[in-house]
């Protein structure tokens, strides 16, 4: 099989120029070159490509090597070609190519040129091909991502699953199977799958020090993008989106607050695709937003940063999305955005699937909610997922949570309880069902397995789902839970949960975060907010606020919402454009109320020689649709709302949204002959009247001081009357 007699060293010095291989690079590669099947399992940016190029090259033959995407074909061939004086010496065969450029192809692999072919699952089952490759010197195969072969994997292809009887057809020759993310399961799956249960298996550390993993609450999610965007400078970075509207839509607000950014998805035609790749490769740009298949593959050691806008459909894809991060080994900042809303559509998506399919994507997806709303160090969170351990003292502050400890408090009665619960029930439950037993949640579940007759059963109710739900993930990476992957996440007690029921122990649990309905929540918004704030400066501003309010006889709202304020106390601006930047601050609202305020925060500023982070300001993008022109010139010819929301084919709810957004950039609207409609002169007295004296606009406290004599449309229609005249 071996052509180049040449020790591995010395051809890793010959092709690639370097004199030391990384980790088990070396080993694997002996494994290979002396015929054995080769599991391989490491990280992202640990070198699994040099695994299977270094020995094709000093093969003779050629090394057929399975991927899943044509840019990554390109990419790798590209590279390879970099290495050679002969053009052949590596190629791909996709759809992408003629016949003539196939024919050229093909005569290089006869000719003993090509040491690399590159194929497509789906490319190696057509007859032609496979009959080719039958009379062709194969020296192995290489299965890239091979976590595609199981549907535990994140990116399952069918096409994978008949790779086995394809390679037997074509050759016998040794295979390697390499993957950047399994769990035990998928290893399991892999080997199987590809009959590979007598194969050397190396398995590399899933830790990379040098990223910093973040998760914060999904609040005006883009601009805190742009902020975080703006703060890395010049350094080279990727942000994924979920959709292709999305994409396009962080892209343009990037480029509009000047960061040099290009769009990525499947949507662009592929020569616009391609150059934007290679503008981010060549770093003429420093930011790509992209949808997830963008990275796959590409190697860009400096990459400094990975912005996930939504959170990813597994910990497996965050794993390898964020792997692309610090490559080289320097800085690497992962940061997620969380909300649940956005699990519950990726929950849509599952909808219609097979029941196993859609069982398995449950599963994923509760995985990375858990990862998400964690306390715990996100390392050790990650790795144990990994099915390896990690001393959380070692990740040296390296992620959010160990950089910004949480409250603890002693667990020990909790952790029993749960073990205890688990054991009554005959360990056949999830998480969910769990935590119904313990809060005492009659649901039809718990009814179907008389589960409301245990002992346990409501034994937890005086702490709420959101707490045994903590409760649980962390007594799963303690080790005293292990969730059954082949009943999609069952709790069994393991021996270390037994020895625990039998002589329970201290054991220390963390305060969980909570970042429930994120989007709307304007507390954890706020609290985010006032933790970054300039809190000498917040409160000189709501004194400020107080006065004003005091003197024209309104509520404080009216003038400026707290999270306006807070946001004033993190950005500091002194003139009124500058307040329009800042959210809830119309150019209107701006200029009826804010020249008191820019001038207490410039002197403020002086008076301190505080040095203002200007490029943090964020520039919003114009409005493009023409659906807010619209409703102002319907309302201008008092045409009802609910005609102006059935010409669109919108509801009421859409209209009513979009006129409180017009109000409050500070425009004003006569909605009375609409409101006149519906609510006599009394009855609009009293709502105005409430409002005046309010504390919030918000309202929920409205309708429960009307005690429901007043829909929450009209009470939504009267204080956007209500702002309309006194805020505007």
């Amino acid at each position: 099989m071996i052509t180049d007699i040449i020790p591995p060293k010395a051809a890793l010095k010959k092709y690639f120029g370097f004199t030391r291989f990384k980790g088990e690079q070396e080993a694997i590669i002996e494994s290979i070159l002396s015929g054995r099947d080769t599991f391989v399992i490491m990280p992202t940016g640990g070198g699994k490509s040099l695994c299977y190029q270094l020995p094709a090259l000093m093969s003779g033959g050629t090394a057929i090597v399975v991927s899943p995407l044509i840019a990554l074909m390109k990419n790798q061939v590209d590279a390879i070609r970099a290495v050679s004086d002969k053009e052949g010496v590596a190629h791909f065969l996709n759809s992408s190519l003629n016949k003539s450029e196939i024919q050229r192809v093909k005569s290089d692999i006869s000719a003993g040129v090509t040491k690399l072919l590159y194929m497509a699952p789906e490319s190696l089952t057509k007859q032609d091909y496979i009959d080719f490759l039958r009379q062709s010197e194969i020296s192995f195969f290489a299965i890239d991502e091979a976590h595609c072969i199981s549907e535990w994997g994140h990116d399952f292809r069918p096409e994978y699953r008949r790779l086995k009887a394809i390679i037997e057809e074509i050759a016998d020759a040794p295979v390697i199977a390499l993957t950047a993310t399994a769990t035990e399961k998928v290893q399991q799956d892999i080997r199987k799958n590809l009959g590979m249960t007598d194969a050397n298996v190396f398995k590399a550390s899933f830790n990379r020090p040098n990223l910093y993993y973040e998760v914060r609450p999904k609040k005006d999610v883009i601009r805190e993008i742009i902020r975080f965007v703006k703060s890395m400078q010049g350094k080279s970075g990727i942000v994924y989106c979920l959709s292709r509207k999305k994409v396009e839509e962080v892209a343009e607000a990037l480029r509009v607050n000047g960061v040099k950014a290009l769009a990525y998805h499947a949507g662009m035609d592929a020569v616009m695709r391609g150059g934007n790749q290679d503008a981010f490769l060549n770093e003429t740009v420093d930011v790509i937003v992209a949808t997830i298949a963008f990275g796959m593959g590409i190697d860009k050691p400096d990459v400094r940063y990975v912005v996930h806008h939504d959170i990813p459909k597994s910990i497996e894809s965050y794993y390898q999305e964020t792997g692309r991060a610090g490559r080289d080994g320097g800085e690497g900042h992962c940061l997620a955005f969380y909300s649940y809303k956005d699990i519950e559509k990726l929950e849509k998506f599952l909808q219609g699937k097979h029941v196993s399919e859609m069982e398995i994507g449950r599963q994923l997806l509760q995985e990375i909610v858990s990862y998400a709303e964690t306390s715990l160090c996100r390392r050790k969170f990650i790795l144990h997922y990994f099915g390896e351990e990690f001393d959380s003292d070692q990740c040296v502050d390296m992620c959010d949570n160990c950089r910004h400890p949480k409250e603890h408090f002693e667990g020990k009665d909790e952790i029993k309880l749960i073990l205890d619960a688990v054991v009554e029930s005959k360990e056949r439950h999830k998480t969910k069902h769990m935590v119904n037993i313990l809060v005492g949640a009659e649901t039809n579940e718990v009814k179907t397995y008389k589960d409301d007759a245990l002992e346990c059963f409501g034994s937890g109710a005086e702490h709420d789902e959101k707490f045994w739900n903590a409760a649980i993930r962390q007594a799963v990476v303690r080790g005293y839970l292990s969730k059954d992957v082949e009943t999609y996440g069952v709790l069994k007690i393991t021996e270390a949960g037994n020895e625990f029921r039998k002589k329970p122990v201290s054991v220390k649990l963390v305060k969980e975060q909570d970042y429930s309905d994120v989007d709307d929540a304007e507390s954890n918004g706020r609290d985010m907010a006032r933790s970054a704030a300039d809190q000498t400066l917040y409160k000189m501003l709501e004194k400020l606020r107080a006065q004003i309010s005091s003197r024209e006889s309104l509520p404080g709202y009216v003038i400026f919402q707290d999270p306006s304020l807070q946001e004033m106390a993190i950005q500091y601006p002194t003139t009124i454009e500058e307040l329009t930047q800042i959210s809830g601050v119309g150019m209107g609202k701006a200029r009826k109320f804010g020249k008191p305020f820019a001038e207490l925060i410039a002197k403020y500023v002086e008076d301190n020689e505080i040095e203002r982070a200007q490029d943090l300001v964020v520039k919003s993008v114009v409005n493009k649709s023409g659906m807010k022109v619209h409703i102002i010139q319907n309302i201008d010819r008092k045409v009802p709302l609910d005609d102006i929301a059935g010409a669109k084919g919108k509801d009421m709810e859409y209209v009513i949204a979009e006129i409180e957004a017009i109000v409050g950039s500070g425009t004003k609207i006569n909605i009375d002959y609409y409101i006149n409609g519906m609510l006599d002169e009394d009855e609009q007295a009293d709502i105005y009247e409430y409002f005046m004296e309010a504390e919030t606009d918000e309202i929920g406290p409205a309708y429960t001081e009307f005690e429901g004599d007043f829909t929450e449309e009209q009470l939504r229609l009267m204080r956007i009357k209500f702002m309309s005249e006194v805020a505007n």
